[in-house]
């Protein structure tokens, strides 16, 4: 003790002596207290020791107020600076550590108080979270009492916890004491521990808390793009490119309005993307696309030696034009807005127009014909007379529709079976008490209940037509409900003083009259079907002769199956047939090697014998036609040699292999462009009926490809659009019609979503059955 200290001792008095003697002995104690943790943590971020040492540090508190030396050791959390009893550094950690209680443990980006900057941000999550050597703390003139206990550690902020930490900054000679401003003296300080940026290991079960930790620092110091941050340019660019060129190849089908929907919005947002709106997609990108899109296709027909014209929707409000190319693939040229008085003269000119604007240099020679349907016949042969080297077809869609039209108007036993399914179905929509019983077993049979379609004769016209096969499929899908309807007691009841009850009842239960029913449904859908594959596989004119004696077979099949004279069908077929029928079909068929047929002895040779005498005649005429007259002599004599010699068996066999098709199944041609590539290399030698043939083989029989949706139309034809409006509208249908005929898709996209919504509908009516209740019906 010093000369001072004794001096003031005996000044005190003896009666003092005692308690400053107690003083002494407590801070005596409270040192080697605070010397052993420090020991003992000194050893543990070494890797001898628990792993909480490196997120709990000693410190010696004074008495508060006091103004004494510090007589308290403690320990710290570096993490948010709550101090508690350093009695069981082990429990501590338990309770403030793992259980949660210190905010900043694992987790210090949840606990990061709100700063006004991101630096900002990371320089207090550093101080508050980074294990900081006891003996790097200057003296300060503002520290703060602790609080203490673990109640302390949950509720102070971090923000807080940095500022204390930063406030308390000792002098490397000088223990760390918290609480009021004073300095002691103390024995020499032990090793200090590394600096904050170099975090070192601990126990093995700290080493993923102190690497978790450090990472979630340089995270807050440097953020990485996060929900909400933009994309670099050029990669935000081609993604909002893709998004943009999406748009507009399904205008039509989707709402560019779309684009400005705020859950789109937001994920480009969350994607970090920026906006993009209407007014871009019609304006800048819009022109960018289009010019892209007509480069292509111009390019596309410049290379192509000759083209036909395709032209579809004579008799609705937009006429769609597009161009078949001898590759077999198709491209978009225009959609034309059809007046209200639509006139042969008017589609003629459309049709010379479009000729005209397609032809390379001009030259409407490239053009090696047109396909449209009905409306459009009379101008076909207009063009055709006007232009010899034509080769105009009425599309093969319209005629096989037609074909059931005419069937329909023709046969008796429609108008009867029509006319007895509208009885029946006017009657049970109208009569509450039987449209009951009639949805009662419709839930039961089929999960819900529907109104009968009603359709009356005469089916004078197609859209009558329509209506009336409508009507069939609604009577045949209730047959059984209906059955059981009029077996109900309320209906004998009704049959009593009803005697339209009582011939509905004997009607439905006569099984001549199901028969009817299903006799003209079934006939209906048989051309129907192969309308709709016509549409999809898009035969060529080599084609339809086969075609048509394949309808001939599957009517006189039906006529065998429902006991029906052939006589007045076949008449109403053939009929159909010549109205249909291009001298084209004969020598398509005659020419294309995908036809020829193997003879006795081994060679392969034109299908002539499947023509009639005037069919022969045809193929000469045309052939003679699309020559040159110096030509015609020579182009007869290379027909006879091909009639005599056809084709070597190893260039016909190459081309007649077939495949199954992997969607349908069904056997298909393996290489489509065969027949004309045979023409233009192993048939070189009969030039002048090469000519011909390499023109005929590859012309389309239907018009159907793309076809403009109601929106579209609705664009091209609204009344008094402008000029800019008709050109914008003009460019998307464009674009949009090219991508799909790039992707060969000749679909339409709301009956694919039909098709999509009704996939196991039956199912699920089964399983919905038992549970309605036909009482709520």
């Amino acid at each position: 003790m010093s000369a001072e200290e004794g001096a003031s001792a005996s000044a005190s008095g003896p009666a003092e002596a005692p308690v400053a003697a107690a003083m002494g002995a407590e801070e005596a104690a409270a040192r080697k207290r605070y010397e052993s943790l420090v020991q003992v943590r000194a050893k543990a971020v070494k890797g001898k020791g628990a792993w909480y040492w490196a997120h709990l540090e000693p410190v010696l508190v004074p008495p508060p107020g006091s103004g004494v030396p510090p007589k308290m050791a403690r320990l710290r959390c570096a993490l948010c600076s709550a101090t508690f009893s350093a009695s069981n550094p082990s429990r501590t950690a338990s309770e403030h550590l793992k259980r949660g209680a210190c905010p900043n443990f694992a987790a210090p980006l949840a606990a990061a108080p709100v700063a006004t900057s991101t630096q900002q941000l990371a320089l207090t999550v550093e101080a508050a979270s980074s294990v900081m050597p006891i003996s790097s703390f200057p003296p300060s003139s503002q520290r703060r009492h602790s609080t203490g206990g673990g109640g302390s550690g949950r509720k102070r902020h971090a923000l807080a916890a940095a500022y204390a930490a930063v406030e308390v900054a000792p002098a490397p000679s000088h223990h760390v004491v918290v609480g009021e401003p004073a300095v002691y003296s103390t024995p020499p300080t032990p090793p200090a521990l590394p600096a904050p940026r170099q975090v070192l290991s601990g126990g093995r079960g700290d080493l993923g808390a102190l690497a978790r930790l450090e990472e979630s620092v340089k995270r807050l110091k440097s953020p990485v793009a996060s929900p909400g941050a933009m994309l670099p340019r050029q990669q935000a660019e081609a993604a909002l490119a893709l998004l943009a060129d999406w748009f507009l190849e399904s205008s039509g089908s989707v709402s560019l309005t779309a684009a400005e929907h705020p859950k789109l919005r937001a994920f480009l947002h969350q994607v970090g993307l920026p906006d993009l709106s209407r007014a871009e997609l019609t304006s800048a990108r819009l022109d960018a696309r289009f010019a892209e899109a007509r480069a292509d296709v111009a390019a596309r027909v410049r290379d192509a030696w000759f083209f036909q014209l395709a032209a579809d929707g004579w008799h609705e409000q937009v006429v769609t034009v597009s161009v078949n190319l001898p590759s077999g693939t198709s491209v978009f040229h225009r959609s034309v807005p059809m007046p209200a008085p639509a006139s042969s003269d008017y589609a003629e000119e459309v049709l010379l127009d479009a000729v005209s604007s397609i032809s390379a240099s001009g030259d409407v020679h490239h053009c090696a014909g047109v396909v449209a349907d009905r409306f459009s016949s009379k101008a076909l042969r207009d063009l055709e007379s006007k232009n010899p080297w034509m080769v105009n077809l009425c599309c093969q869609v319209h005629g096989l529709s037609r074909l059931a039209n005419d069937l329909a108007r023709e046969l008796p036993l429609f108008h009867s079976a029509a006319a007895n399914c509208a009885k029946i179905a006017a009657y049970f929509n109208t009569t509450s008490a039987v449209r009951a019983l009639l949805q009662k077993h419709q839930v039961q049979e089929h999960g819900h209940a529907v109104l009968l379609r009603v359709a009356a004769p005469p089916l004078d016209d197609s859209s009558k037509f329509s209506a009336a096969f409508a009507m069939l499929e609604d009577v045949l899908t209730s047959a059984r409900p209906l059955q059981l309807a009029v077996l109900e007691d309320p209906y004998k009841l009704l049959c009593i003083d009803d005697s339209g009850a009582r011939e509905i009842g004997v009607m439905v239960q006569n099984r001549a009259f199901w028969t009817e029913v299903e006799a003209a449904h079934s006939l209906v859908k048989l051309i129907m079907d192969m309308v709709k594959e016509m549409e999809t596989e898009r035969p060529l004119i080599g084609q339809c002769l086969p075609l048509w004696e394949d309808v001939r077979g599957k009517v006189r099949g039906w006529c065998r199956k429902f006991n029906i004279d052939e006589g007045i069908a076949m008449n109403v077929l053939e009929r159909r047939f010549r109205k249909s029928y291009h001298p084209a079909w004969s020598a398509a068929f005659i020419l294309d090697p995908l036809y020829l047929v193997k003879d006795a002895s081994g060679r392969y040779l034109p299908p002539f014998k499947y023509l009639s005498p005037e069919q022969e005649k045809d193929v000469d005429m045309l052939i003679t036609r699309l020559v040159s007259r110096e030509e015609a002599h020579l182009a007869m004599m290379e027909l006879m040699k091909w009639r005599s010699e056809g084709l070597d068996p190893l260039y016909a066999q190459a081309v007649q292999v077939r495949q199954p098709d992997p969607a349908t199944g069904k056997m298909k041609v393996a290489n489509k462009q065969g027949s004309r590539l045979v023409w233009e290399t192993c048939l070189s030698e009969l030039k002048s009926l090469g000519k011909v043939a390499v023109r005929l083989v590859f012309l389309h029989a239907t018009a159907r490809g793309f076809r403009c949706t109601p929106t579209m139309a609705r664009w091209l034809s609204a009344p008094g659009s402008s000029a800019g409006s008709i050109g914008r509208a003009q460019r998307l249908v464009f674009i949009a019609a090219n991508s799909k005929l790039e992707r060969k898709d000749f679909s339409n996209d709301d009956d694919k979503d039909v098709e999509l919504l009704t996939e196991g509908d039956d199912d699920m009516l089964t399983d919905q059955a038992a549970n309605v209740d036909p009482s709520s019906v």
